[in-house]
C-alpha cells in the first residue's frame, strides 16, 4: 500500500517540479558564444582571456585586394593640388563665383607715342573751315539758288532799301498802302534779290524764313497849322502788314499824335516777321485824324532775310 502512494504523489507532482527546473534553467547565465573559424571576421582579434581552448589558431589570411571604387576614391584623395585648384577654378568660372578677392593691380603699361601738337592757329583754321561748311549746307538748298556769286564769307540772300518816287495823299479816316517805290541812286543804297516789287511795294519770299522790316513814314503837317480839324485824338498809324491781312496777321505797328510844333512828323517801325514762302509784306498808313495827309517821298522801307 505504501509504494501505491508514493507512485500516486509522484504522478501528482511531476508537472511542477518540471516547471520549476525549466525556470531554473532559464535563469541560468549566458555562457560567452564562442566564434568558429567559419564566422569569425578576417580582422576580429579575440582577447587571450577568451580565446577557446584546445582550439588551433587559423592561418592568416593574405591582404584583401581592393577594389575598384575604393582604388578610384583613394586616387581622388591622393591627387596633386595643381589639379584639385585647376579643377576648382574651371568650376568656379562655370558656376559664376568668385574664387577669392581680386589681386592687387598690375604694374603700369609703357608710355605712348607722344600726340600732334595743337595751336591756336590750327584750331582758328578747323573752326573757320566747320563754319563754312555749316553756311555751305545751310544754303545748299532753295535757298542757294538765290545767293550770288561772291569771293568768300557769308551773303545775303534777300535785302533791300528803297523810297517812294514821290508824295503821296492819305485821306482821312482811309487805311492806305504804300505804292510806287524806286531804288536810291546814291551810294549806301541796295536791292538784292527778286522778292521785292517797286511797283506794288511789296515783298514776296522766296523761302520760308524769318525776315526783319522797318519803314519810316514822313509827313507835312505845314498845309494842317492853323486849321480847326485837328483833335487831340487824332492819330495816324504805321503797320507792316502780311498779305495785306492787318487784323489776321501779325502784323508790326507804330501810332503816334497829329499834334506837334515841326512842319514834318516822322514815324517809324521796325521788327520781325516769320514768312511763309509766297507770303507777301507791304506798308500801310492808317490816316485816323479828319484831314489828307501828305507823305513825302524821303519815306523809306527795308527788309532783310536774316535766317530759316
Amino acid at each position: 500500500m505504501r509504494g501505491w502512494a508514493w507512485a500516486a504523489m509522484v504522478a501528482l507532482l511531476w508537472p511542477q517540479l518540471a516547471l520549476l527546473g525549466g525556470v531554473g534553467a532559464r535563469r541560468e547565465p549566458k555562457r560567452p558564444r564562442q566564434l568558429s573559424p567559419s564566422t569569425m571576421p578576417l580582422n576580429a582579434t579575440i582577447p587571450n582571456s577568451q580565446e577557446p581552448l584546445g582550439l588551433p589558431k587559423p592561418p592568416e589570411a593574405p591582404a584583401p585586394e581592393f577594389s575598384d571604387a575604393h582604388m578610384t576614391w583613394l586616387n581622388f584623395v591622393r591627387r596633386p593640388d595643381d589639379v584639385a585648384k585647376k579643377r576648382c577654378r574651371a568650376r568656379d568660372k562655370k558656376s559664376g563665383v568668385l574664387s577669392g578677392p581680386p589681386g592687387p593691380p598690375g604694374p603700369p603699361g609703357p608710355p605712348g607715342p607722344p600726340g600732334a601738337e595743337i595751336t591756336q592757329e590750327v584750331l582758328l583754321r578747323e573752326f573757320q573751315e566747320m563754319l563754312k561748311e555749316a553756311t555751305e549746307r545751310r544754303f545748299s538748298g532753295p535757298l542757294g539758288l538765290l545767293l550770288p556769286e561772291g569771293a568768300g564769307g557769308q551773303l545775303v540772300a534777300e535785302a533791300f532799301h528803297c523810297r517812294l518816287k514821290g508824295p503821296l495823299l492819305a485821306d482821312k479816316k482811309t487805311l492806305v498802302e504804300l505804292q510806287g517805290f524806286q531804288a536810291p541812286a546814291a551810294q549806301g543804297a541796295f536791292l538784292r534779290g527778286s522778292g521785292l516789287s517797286l511797283a506794288s511795294g511789296r515783298f514776296t519770299a522766296p523761302v520760308s524764313a524769318i525776315f526783319q522790316f522797318s519803314a519810316s513814314l514822313h509827313m507835312d503837317l505845314s498845309e494842317l497849322r492853323g486849321r480847326s480839324q485837328l483833335r487831340a485824338r487824332d492819330t495816324v498809324r504805321l503797320l507792316i502788314c502780311i498779305d495785306s491781312l492787318c487784323h489776321r496777321h501779325t502784323s508790326l505797328e507804330a501810332i503816334s499824335g497829329l499834334e506837334s510844333n515841326s512842319r514834318v512828323l516822322t514815324v517809324h517801325v521796325q521788327g520781325l516777321l516769320q514768312l511763309q514762302a509766297g507770303q507777301s509784306a507791304s506798308v500801310f498808313v492808317d490816316n485816323g485824324s479828319g484831314a489828307t495827309l501828305t507823305i513825302q517821298s524821303s519815306s523809306s522801307f527795308s527788309g532783310l532775310l536774316l535766317g530759316m
